[in-house]
């Protein structure tokens, strides 16, 4: 069953956390459901819509950011108790706006996730996950990197509370009291977590997760291990989802997972027609697609009594619904003209007139403001002119199919101009979907910049994707973001480039490859060789590890060399089958013991078979881009050709006509960096191939 959805516009709640946002359950059979929302102002508000009117049931006073909210009630009953989290601080309400609980953890760090579960409540910071029962600290864990989400297994169906960690380094932890009971490795870092059917499934041991890749799956924990299910690809190049939902859209007694994701897709998944196995993915029923980032999703009866929809929030504030009910009477207001069907109802004209009330009254307020302001900030005035503190959402992320990197800039107001300025060579790639206009500026040889570029919004662009194609060279990469508000002022933001950044973490090393091996020896801690590697190379935890030794895998995303990384205080061992990669590790690091003072004992052991092995992992992409060249310049050839009818396109041999129907417009630009990227790789292969043999390349 396809899904046919209307969007509609509800109202404007403010900035929130991602899942600030929660459904409660129905307090009658003909209500609406009430929603809670919690913002960074540190409100908590719950409200429901009658006849398209907010009807407010209360609002707390603004505080401390709300950096989490969930519902809570007795296991097996309604959960309609509301539970957030500000700081290091839990505090319970009543669906009425009694304050029930408060609780202050004595955390260390601020929560950032959470669940509750009955008499249980779980809370994660940036590390450290703790189990209260009854307000009682009951257990503990330390993780040994940063903490995405965390919820609880069924406690009804499997009778026993175990934790659930997804974390930054690619798997989910299961926490049996206070010990690690074992890990889920997972392909990429888990952003958000959700049990299956939102209580687990039939075992109540079904947990649902997203990955940063954009990849959802679904696995069974036990107590003592877990099995996979079924896992969904990210086949369109969608972004990582934030928000997980359930809730029966297709009404046919089967509960659809409803998906919010960074780049504004809300999707819902639903049932297979003939499901074979338990093996089999979910299959996507209907997508969405907005401007802005979608922070949280829930499904239920909000807009009107009868009609399911789904419930979404966005990053600047938005609240908005994708309903089940037939919209279509917002045609004319004209009720004389015989000749339109459909015609406003006379509540809706008073609520259209009441609207352009407040509009105006809103326009009047802002001109008399901005008087205000204007006569404060004169010059013989004793007011002074003050920069506005704006929300900004920011991140880089390595797209491993195109060994490229994202980065994605988001405000809660429009951004006029993004300045960028870096001190290595980097390349700023065409974004289809990005309707900025970029412009390059001229770098002067002293001043240490390399790249100079501004990108030009157009009119109300709060969201910006720029790609970046990273070189060899490890450098900084500084971000000024101008919004267009007054007073003119910018926003900073300082990015690490890495040389290895194109590297991403794995589970496993693949020890039928041969390596070459790079030892280090010296007088070195274990935190200045950790702070060293993570210069290097991504997705090395913050925290420095307890354990004596520590061993990470990488592999590239471009030529899909491998790389092994062991260290513990005065030894560090690299095997790779890229000797570029070892060579660049060894410049990196000698660099830093120098800076530190610190002698180095450095032995290489070469192995020609891994020079061998990287050449032939390099050839299927050296084919295709010289294949990609021969096809760009046939097709450029081609549409020399004045083809003016049918005719003269079908006496083209079968190749050409599947060539002119499968190009695209950036088809040339694609094939040319694949192609000289290629070359650059072999060409380093070979200068470090005669740097570790001491041979003159030149002759």
């Amino acid at each position: 069953m396809l899904l046919e959805l209307t969007r509609v516009d509800y109202t404007l709640i403010g900035l929130t956390q991602p899942r600030c946002m929660k459904l409660l359950p129905n307090s009658g059979i003909k209500s609406n459901q009430k929603i809670a929302v919690g913002g960074l102002d540190g409100v908590l508000q719950v409200f429901s819509f009658k006849k398209g009117e907010i009807q407010l049931s209360f609002k707390t006073l603004p505080g401390e950011k709300i950096s989490a909210l969930e519902l809570g009630g007795p296991l097996g009953g309604i959960q309609d108790k509301i539970f957030v989290s500000s700081k290091n601080e839990v505090r319970g309400y009543t669906k009425k706006g009694k304050v029930f609980l408060g609780f202050d953890t004595n955390l260390t760090e601020s929560i950032n996730s959470m669940h509750v579960s009955g008499s249980d409540l779980l809370v994660a910071g940036t590390h450290v996950y703790n189990h209260f029962k009854d307000c009682k600290d009951m257990n503990s864990y330390l993780s040994s990197d940063t903490i995405n989400d965390v919820l609880a297994l069924s406690v009804d169906k499997t009778g026993r509370l175990t934790g659930i960690l997804a974390c930054e380094d690619r798997v989910l932890r299961v926490i049996d009291r206070s010990s690690l009971s074992f890990s889920a490795t997972l392909s990429s870092p888990p952003t958000t977590i959700s049990l299956l059917n939102n209580d687990g499934g039939d075992t109540g041991d079904g947990v649902v997760y997203a990955t940063q890749d954009g990849q959802l799956g679904l696995l069974h924990i036990t107590r003592s291990k877990y099995n996979w299910k079924w896992m969904i690809p990210n086949t369109k190049g969608r972004e990582a989802a934030r928000t997980l939902a359930w809730h029966d859209m297709t009404k046919d007694g089967t509960q659809n997972l409803i998906v919010g994701r960074d780049d504004g897709t809300i999707q819902i998944y639903g049932e297979p027609l003939e499901r074979i196995s338990d093996t089999d993915p979910l299959i996507e029923r209907y997508n969405y697609v907005c401007n802005e980032s979608i922070t949280s999703v829930q499904g239920g009866c909000v807009g009107n009594i009868g009609f399911d929809e789904v419930i979404a929030t966005t990053y600047t504030g938005w609240l908005f619904g994708l309903t089940t009910e037939v919209l279509e009477k917002q045609v004319s207001m004209d009720t004389s003209n015989s000749n339109v069907k459909i015609k406003l109802s006379q509540e809706d004209k008073l609520k259209i007139d009441r609207l352009k009330s407040e509009i105006e009254d809103i326009e009047r307020s802002v001109v008399k403001e901005r008087e205000r302001y204007q006569m404060a900030t004169q010059e013989d005035s004793i007011g002074i002119s003050v920069i506005p503190y704006l929300n900004i959402s920011d991140k880089m992320t390595l797209i491993k199919e195109e060994s490229v990197f994202q980065l994605t800039i988001e405000m809660e107001t429009a951004i006029d101009n993004i300045l960028l300025q870096s001190d290595v060579p980097i390349k700023l790639l065409d974004v289809e979907k990005n309707s900025a206009v970029v412009s390059h500026s001229g770098c002067d040889p002293n001043s240490g910049n390399k790249v100079v570029a501004t990108y030009r919004c157009q009119v109300n662009t709060t969201k910006v994707s720029l790609i970046i194609e990273i070189g060899n060279e490890s450098g900084t990469l500084v971000v000024y973001v101008t919004p267009h508000a007054q007073p003119k002022a910018c926003h900073i933001r300082t990015y690490t480039l890495r040389h290895l950044g194109h590297y991403y973490r794995t589970h496993h090393f693949d020890n039928t490859r041969p390596v070459s091996t790079l030892n280090l020896k010296g007088s070195f801690s274990m935190a200045e060789i950790h702070n060293w590697i993570s210069r290097c190379l991504p997705e090395v935890p913050e925290k420095i590890p307890i354990s004596d030794t520590v061993t990470y895998y990488y592999m590239s995303s471009f030529i899909e060399t491998v790389l092994s990384c062991t260290y513990s205080r005065g030894e560090a061992i690299f095997k790779s089958d890229s000797i570029t990669t070892i060579s660049s590790l060894k410049d990196s690091l000698s660099k830093e013991a120098t800076m530190k003072k610190i002698r180095l004992d450095i032995s290489f052991i070469l192995n020609e078979e891994s020079v061998k092995n990287a050449l032939r992992l390099a050839y299927p992409l050296l084919s295709n881009g010289l294949r990609m060249r021969h096809e760009a310049k046939l097709i450029q050839a081609l549409e020399e050709i004045e083809l003016v009818d049918n005719e003269s396109f079908n006496n083209l041999t079968d190749y050409c006509q599947k060539l002119m129907k499968n190009k695209s417009t950036n088809y040339g630009v694609k094939q040319a960096k694949i192609l000289e990227r290629t070359q650059d790789f072999i060409i380093n292969i070979f200068n470090d191939w005669c740097r570790f043999k001491n041979i003159n390349r030149k002759s």
